[in-house]
């Protein structure tokens, strides 16, 4: 299809294959009794490794009649939808993706309006409603604006999925309350289902549902299963017949074929490299030389190597090979690297690049010549308030950077940060780690432990509660409280509390003593980060950053010291004259 037709395939022509998504598609539109086709539409059907981590895309856009520019909206609209969605981040859930993208289209589309002769005429400018759906692994996600609609047949009945933003004035007359290009704002409305094989969906535009009954539309696609064309043609012809005035467009999606859940076949997948055995100084390892043990756990092992083929150290990691039967630890182990790759941060550890064919499981990062945070702490038990903001605010920096990607590191403490010798400090572990993007494919791994350490562990995971951002904040908190005191803000309590109210009784231990130079107001913004309700913390990370330089005024007077332990001297000077001007008006009595 050209750009000019008011319709955009994108990807491949899909081929049976086993252990993937797959669907059948049936696409028409036509102009009607109009002259022109205002409606625009399509999908893309992306190869791997895009079909597992974005999915399939399908749109619609219808334009408006009173716009003579609206079929420029509507083709935009589906044009930068389907082309841009594959474009943003593969850690991004699907939800993040298509708001921003959607979002753009909008801000461009108003602008246009705004700088055209139908400025102050917005039926007539750049305006579109905007139906989509992206069926990821096996979830549907369904974004929604205006009055197109999209439809779930339901065994012999249509279930309407989406709402219409129309507003009735009469009996006869209504407008479009929202759509694109309308609002410099977009509310779009958003939902998310499951699907099974078999599942069809319908996406069509006002011209086609308001003519064509449901049992017509049932009928024909049942009466072509092999040509869903065939089926959205007939449904845009029976419109037609009985009398729509519309441009009309129909799409008709079924789900064929959705992605394995078997654990063998992940598990296989996971180790199709063997583990590594334990390695020793000296030997020569997929052409690393091994110099030393860094660490060495249950559960994996960290050695200094030297590359044979790129000067310089590195770190190369394996896994414990007692662990070669536990998919979830050998998956999180994957993701890992994966992580790596795709971010970028001077706070977070950066991924090297393996120029050679492996022969075993393991990783390859830089090598950081430094201290862990937890032994910066040992040998510096007292440092000044000024030093510990420096490293708070480019451990922040690096937790920035895990968030803008939408992924949560889940696992923040002293030993999981370095410090180089030039003073940088680094994220280094992200094996806990939660990506938005990924934890949206379906796989039968299960992460029900909680993966933190549990001293620095925010609170809601001990309530079986999914983290956010400020999970992360909590566990900085922690970091910061425990390099200015030596000590943990609520000791070891947080782990034992796993009911609501339990962490309602949490004591929050105050860092000022008589020993410590810290500033009053200090101690109420960690008191406020480290709240165990997060709805009660800051509500982004750097407003926790920039509080710990310069507090809001309301934590600087809450902190201030009443006056009575800041001056006791002028108090009893006045107690003593209100007394005396007491005694005076008592004897005059």
């Amino acid at each position: 299809m050209t750009m000019s037709q008011p319709c955009l395939r994108l990807g491949h022509d899909q081929a049976p294959g086993p252990g993937h998504l797959r669907i059948a598609v049936g696409q028409y539109s036509d102009k009607g009794r109009k002259q022109t086709n205002q409606d625009f539409h399509g999908l893309c059907i992306p190869c791997e490794p895009l079909l597992s981590s974005k999915g399939i895309a399908i749109a619609l856009a219808d334009g408006i009649s009173s716009s003579d520019v609206s079929h420029i909206a509507s083709q935009s609209a589906v044009a930068s939808f389907l082309e841009d969605y594959y474009c943003t981040a593969e850690t991004w859930s699907v939800k993040k993706s298509v708001q921003r993208v959607l979002a753009a289209t909008n801000s461009w589309l108003y602008a246009q309006t705004r700088q055209s002769q139908y400025r102050y005429d917005l039926d007539r400018g750049y305006v579109c409603t905007f139906s989509a759906m992206v069926v990821k692994s096996r979830t549907a996600h369904l974004f929604h604006v205006g009055d197109a609609r999209i439809y779930r047949v339901q065994g012999n009945a249509l279930e309407q999925l989406t709402e219409d933003h129309r507003l009735w004035v009469s009996a006869d007359k209504s407008y479009l309350s929202r759509a694109l290009g309308i609002d410099a704002w977009l509310d779009i409305d958003y939902r998310t289902l499951q699907v099974d094989v078999g599942d069809t969906f319908l996406l069509l535009t006002d011209g086609v549902y308001e003519h064509a009954s449901s049992r017509f539309m049932l009928a024909a696609i049942a009466a072509n299963p092999l040509d869903l064309d065939l089926a959205a043609q007939r449904m845009v012809e029976e419109a037609l017949e009985q009398g729509s005035e519309d441009n009309l467009t129909a799409q008709i999606i079924r789900i064929d074929a959705l992605p394995d859940q078997a654990a063998e076949e992940l598990h296989q997948r996971l180790t199709e490299l063997p583990l590594p055995p334990i390695l020793q100084p000296g030997e020569v390892f997929d052409g690393y030389r091994i110099i030393r043990d860094v660490h060495a756990s249950s559960r994996s092992h960290v050695y200094l190597a030297e590359d044979a083929l790129e000067p310089g150290f590195v770190i190369l990691k394996t896994p414990s090979i007692d662990l070669q039967d536990d998919s979830a630890y050998l998956e999180r182990f994957l993701t890992e690297e994966w992580i790596a790759g795709r971010i970028r941060s001077a706070h977070v550890l950066k991924p090297c690049p393996i120029n050679r064919p492996r022969t075993y499981l393991y990783t390859v990062t830089e090598y950081i010549e430094g201290q862990t945070l937890g032994q910066w702490m040992l040998d510096n038990p007292t440092p000044d308030v000024e030093t510990v903001r420096g490293i708070v605010e480019q451990i922040a920096k690096g937790l920035q950077a895990f968030h803008r990607a939408e992924m949560l590191h889940q696992d923040l403490r002293p030993e999981n940060i370095m410090i180089d010798s030039s003073g940088t400090v680094k994220i280094i572990d992200f094996g806990s780690a939660r990506v938005a993007g990924l934890a949206e494919i379906t796989a039968p791994v299960q992460h029900n432990e909680i993966l933190g350490t549990a001293q620095y562990t925010a609170p809601e995971y001990f309530l079986g509660e999914s983290g956010t951002p400020l999970s992360d904040m909590f566990s900085l908190a922690v970091i910061t409280y425990q390099m200015l005191t030596g000590n943990l803000p609520y000791g070891a309590e947080v782990a034992k509390c796993r009911t609501r109210a339990a962490q309602h009784k949490l004591k929050y231990q105050s860092l000022l003593d008589d020993n410590r130079e810290i500033p009053a107001w200090l101690d109420e913004v960690l008191k406020k980060a480290l709240q165990p309700s997060p709805n009660k913390r800051y509500t982004e990370l750097s407003e926790f950053v920039f509080a710990l330089r310069r507090p809001s005024r309301e934590l600087a007077n809450r902190a201030r010291p009443p006056l009575i332990k800041r001056n006791p001297v002028l108090v009893w000077q006045w107690i003593s004259s209100a007394l005396l001007v007491a005694i005076i008006l008592l004897l005059m009595r």
